[in-house]
């Protein structure tokens, strides 16, 4: 499989191996992937953390300061607050997505599992989470760990990324296929 060559990718790879790392020494790899689970969450739901990582405005030292007291106002403690406190100082927070997909891809990778990114229209119940699971199951023959994320602009269906595999089964998709075959026809 082709790796991407980027230096963003290139940081998160290293950073991700490096916690990894941390996690299965410690013994807290599962309790690693919660909180950095958590920590996703906090950002795709405040547009004033994803600034804080984003923007080169903000100096070191700033950034430093608003992740520990981002990291204690959550509650974070041990491995993931240390390494987001160390991965501020270093002035790599543009970084922390791709650290976090990295570090589940690994992790997905260790339990002899393969990660499959999942995007849905609306948030899966258990057992359409559960069939899918046994389908991708089916396709990649190993386990399969799904991150899902929800995008209502998708209507309908979902977009299951495996490795270098995509499909794409949305209804976005499907009517914008349909609007362009019909701007081809009149």
């Amino acid at each position: 499989m082709a790796q991407s060559t980027s230096p963003v990718s290139d940081v998160a790879e290293r950073y991700a191996g490096s916690l990894f790392d941390l996690a299965l020494e410690a013994k807290s790899v599962e309790q690693v992937e919660n909180d950095l689970t958590g920590f996703e969450a906090m950002l795709a739901d405040s547009d004033d953390l994803q600034r804080l990582i984003t923007s080169p405005v903000f100096s070191a030292d700033d950034q430093f300061k608003a992740m520990s007291a981002i990291v204690a106002k959550a509650g974070l403690t041990g491995l993931v607050a240390n390494f987001l406190r160390v991965v501020a100082r270093n002035r790599r927070l543009f970084a922390i997505p791709g650290i976090i997909k990295a570090f589940r891809r690994i992790a997905a990778e260790q339990r002899g599992e393969i990660a499959a990114e999942v995007t849905s229209a609306h948030d899966l119940t258990a057992a359409q989470r559960k069939e899918l699971e046994a389908t991708l199951k089916g396709v990649a023959g190993k386990d399969v760990a799904i991150n899902l994320t929800v995008d209502p602009s998708l209507l309908g269906g979902l977009i299951v990324r495996i490795g270098s595999r995509q499909i794409d089964t949305s209804l976005k998709t499907k009517l914008n296929s349909l609007k362009l075959a019909l701007k081809e026809v009149g």
